[in-house]
C-alpha cells in the first residue's frame, strides 16, 4: 500500500479564513497531496499571547471552517507535544504515529527566506519535502532550491488574520474573509472585540 501525502500545514489560525483553505486546496491539488492537516499552534507559555486566542478557540473554528472539504483536516497534535513547539520535533514525532503517511512541510515564501534560523532545519530539509507558496514581498528563485523543496505556484491569496482582527477590532464586517460558521462562532463569544448576540 503507498503512503498518503500528507501536508502540514501550520499556523496559529487566528482566526482561519478563505485564504488559508483556498491556499490548500490549490497545494492540494498542485502537489499531489492527499490530505492537509490544518495543524494548529498552541500559545507558547514562555511569550505573551498579545491578541492570540485560546487554544480551544481557534481549534474549534479551524474544525468548523473544514467541514465539508474534502482531505482538509483540522489537527490538535501539536497540543499535546512540549511546550514549546518546534517544527522538527512535530514532524518527527507525527512520523513516528503515522508510518503509513508521507509528510510534506507547507510554509510561506516569507517563512522560506529565513529558513536557516529556525530550530533543525538541515535535519527537516535532510529528511522531508517542502512546498514552498507565494507571498507578497517575497521573492523566490525556483532554480536555486533543494531538490526536495517545490515553490508551488499559487497565486497569493490578500487576507489576513491580522486584517479580521483589525476590522473586528474596529466594529467593521469581516464576514466575507471568513467562512460563515466561523464568522458566527466570533459572534457567538463575543471574540476580538464583537458583540454579536448568542445563537
Amino acid at each position: 500500500m503507498s503512503e498518503k501525502r500528507t501536508g502540514i500545514f501550520g499556523g496559529s489560525f487566528n482566526p482561519i479564513h478563505n485564504g488559508h483553505i483556498a491556499l490548500a486546496k490549490r497545494i492540494m491539488q498542485l502537489d499531489r497531496l492527499d490530505e492537509v492537516w490544518f495543524m494548529v499552534s498552541p500559545h507558547n507559555p514562555l511569550k505573551n499571547s498579545g491578541s492570540l486566542l485560546p487554544d480551544v478557540d481557534r481549534l474549534n473554528m479551524v474544525r468548523l471552517a473544514l467541514e465539508g472539504e474534502p482531505g482538509l483536516i483540522a489537527s490538535d497534535y501539536e497540543f499535546r507535544l512540549p511546550k514549546p513547539s518546534y517544527t522538527l520535533h512535530t514532524l518527527n514525532a507525527i512520523r513516528h504515529d503515522y508510518p503509513d503517511r508521507k509528510f510534506v512541510l507547507i510554509i510561506g515564501a516569507d517563512n522560506w527566506e529565513c529558513f536557516e534560523r529556525w530550530y533543525g532545519y538541515k535535519e527537516i530539509l535532510a529528511d522531508y519535502e517542502i512546498a514552498v507558496y507565494p507571498r507578497q514581498g517575497s521573492y523566490i528563485d525556483a532554480d536555486s532550491l533543494p531538490h526536495n523543496v517545490k515553490l508551488v505556484d499559487t497565486g497569493l491569496f490578500n487576507v489576513s488574520s491580522t486584517e479580521i482582527r483589525t476590522l473586528l477590532s474596529e466594529g467593521k464586517p469581516a464576514d466575507n474573509l471568513m467562512p460563515p460558521q466561523v464568522a458566527q462562532y466570533i459572534k457567538t463569544n463575543h471574540l476580538f472585540g464583537t458583540k454579536g448576540k448568542h445563537r
